[in-house]
């Protein structure tokens, strides 16, 4: 399987995280299709990093998402994730600032010039993986690597039908498993079989409809260890049938 070539700075913190992918979001009109094509991007990584999402919108406005956790392993809550999009100073699309969560989890966050993808993927990933650190002690690079490279080798891409604000949209679900062939495994076994699920869609603002990650019991019948989604105001999330 070929390792993608790696052209953007190596990413060890949320800022260099979102730089990284602003320069992707920020390509100039026709340029970001025009890289969606070529073999160097899997299906997935076209979906979530260089889709114009945030064209379109009338600005100023906000994005907002519910947020929620739950699991037998790191206790749960409920909180909220804002995306604030405004027309930068000569006014083009777009300049972006976000709040996830608040209080004592709230994540301090870059305000991103020129954006068109829309970064609260990158808020819900970034929090994932210093969560992923705290709970396991392993490196947070190591866990970006890893939700890299599946997103390149190994995602899945299918279409799903949604509900939102009273009507039924189209969208797309790219599901990952970064952790099942993960050379590290035995060191973090329980996150294992880990599943990100991004679901995305053209009829919700920000085109992104809702994030999940889940890592099931050992059992069938067990609950599931830990359970974190973001859901775009607005919207039903998908059943557990609907989603498997």
């Amino acid at each position: 399987m070929k390792v993608p070539v790696v052209t953007t700075p190596r990413i060890h913190s949320l800022a260099g995280l979102l730089l990284c992918c602003a320069a992707l979001f920020a390509l100039p009109a026709g340029a970001a299709a025009a890289a969606s094509d070529t073999p160097d991007y899997s299906a997935a990584e076209r979906l979530l990093f260089m889709t114009q999402q945030l064209r379109g919108l009338g600005l100023p406005t906000t994005l907002r998402y519910g947020f929620r956790k739950s699991g037998t392993l790191d206790g749960g809550f409920e909180d909220g994730v804002s995306v604030f999009v405004a027309a930068q100073g000569d006014g083009a699309c777009c300049k972006v600032r976000g709040e996830f969560l608040s209080g004592a989890r709230r994540a301090a966050l870059p305000e991103v010039e020129g954006a068109e993808g829309n970064p609260v993927v990158m808020y819900f990933l970034e929090n994932d993986v210093r969560n992923m650190q705290r709970l396991t002690q392993g490196s947070q690079s190591h866990f970006r690597k890893r939700i890299r490279m599946a997103l390149y080798n190994a995602a899945t891409v299918r279409d799903v039908r949604l509900r939102y604000r009273g009507r039924d949209i189209d969208g797309k679900e790219v599901v990952v498993m970064p952790y099942l062939d993960d050379p590290n495994r035995p060191r973090f076994e329980k996150f294992a079989r880990k599943e990100y699920r991004f679901v995305l869609s053209d009829g919700v603002p920000g085109g992104v409809f809702s994030i999940q990650t889940r890592i099931d019991g050992d059992g069938a019948a067990d609950a599931p260890l830990v359970v974190e989604e973001l859901l775009i105001d607005g919207a039903q999330a998908l059943s557990a049938k609907a989603a498997r």
